[in-house]
């Protein structure tokens, strides 16, 4: 295993594992901060998983850096990285696309030259890796989509989007868990909470998990968020090996 240990600051530090958007250099980054979680190095505040590299946040009064980048070195050496190949965890995101919830739909079929209807068979015909959470709290960078559907990005981004937006940006697709401006091509939205701060893990997923996106009508899109509203709704998970 080829990586890199760089200083970021005077309390941070990076494991670089590749220089490119890759399932398995994103598997190893994600069994890389899993394991080294479990070390509990003194000093170490917070691992975060980027598309091919792991920020160590520590404090420097605890640890330095010579002294944490040893240890990671030699944590690195140990680990295993066949343990986390055969499990895979998928959180099912239904969507309703269209309409007032997808208002960019009919551009992003236009772009592609199909129908609707065949963008939304295309958008949620796979299961999209979870690269990295980012730009928001819950926002995901998702890996996975289509290509035929890339679209570019609005030319003037919107002041307010709503929360659960689902929009693609170029070669990207993605969820907007919170209100916020944009300039991602909106197609479809969720009724479901992806972020609570009250919630006792406030971001459904993380890195390296996936989402699936399941069409509903705009019917269910009412029933769901309403569970939902009333802590009634059970979020559904699918797990693999």
């Amino acid at each position: 295993m080829d990586y890199k240990i760089l200083p970021v600051g005077d309390s941070a530090l990076t494991i670089i594992f590749g220089n490119s958007i890759d399932p398995e250099i994103s598997r190893i980054v994600r069994v890389a901060r899993k394991y080294l979680t479990k070390k509990n190095i003194k000093g170490v505040n917070e691992y975060v998983q980027t598309y091919a590299t792991l920020m160590v946040h520590y404090r420097p009064v605890t640890i330095g850096y010579d002294e944490l980048a040893e240890r990671i070195g030699l944590e690195l050496s140990q680990m295993d990285l066949g343990s986390d190949s055969l499990k895979k965890k998928t959180i099912v995101i239904p969507v309703c696309y269209g309409g007032e919830f997808g208002p960019d739909l009919p551009f992003v079929a236009e772009h592609a030259g199909i129908s609707e209807e065949e963008v939304i068979r295309r958008h949620s015909a796979v299961d999209y890796l979870i690269y990295m959470l980012g730009f928001m709290p819950g926002f995901v960078y998702l890996g996975g989509m289509d290509q035929s559907i890339s679209t570019p990005r609005l030319k003037n981004p919107r002041e307010r989007l709503e929360k659960g937006s689902v929009g693609i940006a170029a070669n990207q697709t993605g969820i907007y868990p919170l209100v916020s401006p944009g300039g991602w091509q909106i197609i479809g939205r969720t009724p479901l909470e992806l972020y609570d701060h009250e919630r006792e893990k406030p971001i459904l997923y993380e890195a390296g998990e996936f989402i699936r996106f399941v069409p509903i009508t705009e019917q269910q899109f009412k029933e769901i968020r309403a569970k939902v509203e009333d802590g009634t709704y059970e979020y559904e998970w699918i797990r693999e090996g």
